[in-house]
């Protein structure tokens, strides 16, 4: 029987949660999960460089590196860093086109450009992220600034909760647009753990 190989996965904290739980589902005990601190949704700018060190700190000790972003706002220069460094990078814009499927994605997009997408981890920490990330708890006035082309928040639900799922109205209700969900489960997240953890 082959042997799994050993990987990787550096992985915006944002997803942490959620790769963790694909690894216990499939058995994917060769993966070792690394997060960088999910602050970065807010400072993409960091986040290229940042995979790059701890990409070259694992030295040879995998098999495998995958970065568990999407461009996440880097224009391109985090692709670029992973091309440059061998590992691989999952697909996509960002974690609401994977999680939703790029298919669905686009049409929610192009159905109404105005909106903000929370997922599970965005609905949990939306104060810690987006209220107080954004400056608004001490600065209001930003609210109508950031978000007065915005009509809608889409939660794009990874696994059922009752209260993760109000913690998303309640985020709609303070930005003051109207709410809708999506189950999308883990989205594009899952094969691609799969394949590369069990793929050599």
């Amino acid at each position: 029987m082959t042997k799994p190989p050993q990987v990787l996965v550096i992985a915006c904290g944002a997803l942490a949660q959620e790769i963790l739980d694909l690894c216990t589902t499939h058995g994917l005990d060769n993966l070792t999960v690394e997060c960088l601190p999910a602050r970065y949704h807010n400072e993409p700018d960091v986040i290229p460089e940042a995979v790059r060190e701890r990409i070259r700190r694992a030295g040879d000790q995998y098999d495998e590196i995958l970065v568990g972003y999407a461009d996440c706002g880097t224009g391109g220069r985090l692709e670029k860093v992973c091309w440059e460094e061998g590992a691989t990078m999952l697909d996509g814009a960002h974690c609401y086109q994977f999680f939703a499927g790029s298919e669905q994605f686009l049409a929610m997009h192009e159905d109404e450009l105005g909106t903000l997408y929370l997922t599970d981890f965005f609905a949990r920490h939306f104060d810690r992220i987006i209220w107080h990330g954004f400056g608004i708890e001490d600065h209001p006035e930003l609210k109508d600034m950031y978000f007065a082309n915005y009509t809608r928040v889409m939660y794009l639900e990874q696994k059922p909760n009752a209260e993760t799922e109000a913690m998303a109205r309640a985020a709609a209700d303070r930005l003051g647009l109207r709410f809708e969900k999506t189950s999308t489960g883990y989205g594009e997240l899952e094969p691609a753990l799969i394949e590369i953890g069990r793929t050599k």
